[in-house]
């Protein structure tokens, strides 16, 4: 048994990884590093590289972890609604909670960590080696959002839940482009809109 295998040594390393999640979702990639992970978790900074074999090995953990968790809450919120409350809000209100995370105190926060993700997102398309876990982890989230609908007595098409997603990742884009103080706001109008439309 080697130690990274230990209980001690798998706490280790799950608090490596946790740290770095915190730091990804607070300042994106370039925020984690193998100093700056070693730090925010108390550890050695030699503990990094003794529990992943480089930077991408750790980046991917991080990714994999915190995503994992995001898909857990959805999951579990869904699990959570009674039928019937699961009607068109409730359908707006799970699509933007899966697609921009969890709403944050103050519109000025949820602004940030709207853009903090989308920046996540497109940069993520920079790094190859997140392409095959961002593909399960994008079929993943596509299963629970077909669920949303499905659950909600509407059930969707593949084809009209890319069209929804592409709708929400639309509006919200433009928005902070043209800096607007509440994407997630917009978003949910579009949305809105679409499905009283179908």
């Amino acid at each position: 048994m080697t130690t990274a295998s230990t209980p001690k040594g798998e706490r280790r390393r799950a608090a490596l990884v946790e740290a770095g999640a915190e730091l990804l979702v607070e300042s994106g990639f370039d925020a984690v590093r193998h100093r700056a992970v070693a730090e925010r978790a108390g550890l050695p900074l030699a503990s990094t590289t003794y529990y992943f074999s480089s930077l991408d090995d750790l980046v991917t953990a991080v990714v994999e972890h915190h995503s994992r968790k995001e898909l857990e809450r959805g999951w579990r919120k869904l699990t959570e609604l009674a039928t019937r409350q699961r009607g068109a809000a409730t359908i707006v209100e799970l699509m933007l909670d899966n697609l921009l995370g969890p709403r944050q105190a103050t519109p000025e926060a949820d602004a940030e960590y709207v853009l903090l993700r989308y920046e996540r997102l497109v940069a993520t398309g920079r790094r190859p080696y997140l392409r095959p876990l961002m593909r399960e982890l994008g079929r993943e989230l596509r299963e629970l959002l077909a669920e949303v609908f499905a659950r909600s007595g509407r059930p969707v098409t593949e084809e009209q839940l890319e069209r929804y997603i592409a709708l929400v990742d639309g509006a919200v884009v433009n928005a902070l482009i043209e800096a607007d103080p509440e994407p997630r706001a917009v978003a949910g109008r579009m949305l809105t809109t679409a499905l009283r439309d179908e």
